[in-house]
């Protein structure tokens, strides 16, 4: 999960149709960023990963909202190079670790936490992070959990103007969000829209501590 770390933005995309994957993976890439997770929340889901991986090598593309083991092997056979979950599902972390697909479950409480790192996951995604508690939250936890190597990757109300103190918190590994694909920019095909968002919260991400 190294680039997470390095890039420390997760852009998450629900793509309602094959043919804007590719464009959208462009506009990004073309902010700068090579990383996105392509959600489950569509029948299309599984076409545009596999269509990002053929068409752009250098995009590391990730699979969202994996809510069963079926969905895992979907992904999986996509191409999906990682995989994401908003919750806890034992059965679905145990299917990508089989697969060898570096998985992020998401996690609302402590209890959740130390389930999630008992299976091997340090890093770990808090949803939903603003009504869970957001920053506050993310201190608090910090206590107990910042020595053992856990890392937050944020998702839930995180945007632009929150992104800066989520980034601050040595726990959080990188923010998630989906304004950087929001979806009316990707129904007008405004990849240039796409590319300067991306840009900023890059340049956002690179000036915290």
């Amino acid at each position: 999960m190294e680039r997470i770390l390095t890039k420390r933005v997760v852009p998450v995309a629900v793509i309602n149709r094959v043919e804007d994957a590719v464009p959208l993976a462009q506009a990004l890439l073309a902010g700068g960023l090579d990383i996105i997770e392509v959600t489950f929340r569509t029948p299309a889901a599984a076409d545009c990963i596999r269509a990002i991986r053929q068409a752009l090598p250098a995009m590391w593309v990730g699979a969202g909202t994996l809510l069963d083991p079926a969905q895992v092997h979907r992904a999986r056979e996509a191409g999906a190079q990682f995989g994401v979950a908003p919750g806890l599902n034992e059965a679905v972390v145990q299917q990508a670790q089989a697969l060898g697909l570096p998985f992020i479950p998401g996690v609302a409480t402590a209890s959740e936490v130390e389930r999630a790192r008992a299976r091997g996951c340090l890093l770990q995604k808090l949803f939903p992070a603003d009504v869970l508690g957001g920053v506050k939250l993310l201190k608090a936890l910090a206590g107990p959990y910042g020595q053992t190597g856990v890392k937050f990757i944020p998702l839930g109300g995180v945007n632009a103007q929150t992104a800066r103190e989520y980034l601050a918190l040595p726990i959080v590994a990188a923010i998630g969000g989906s304004w950087l694909c929001d979806k009316q920019l990707i129904a007008e095909k405004n990849w240039a829209a796409i590319t300067q968002l991306t840009r900023a919260a890059l340049a956002l991400a690179a000036s915290a501590p």
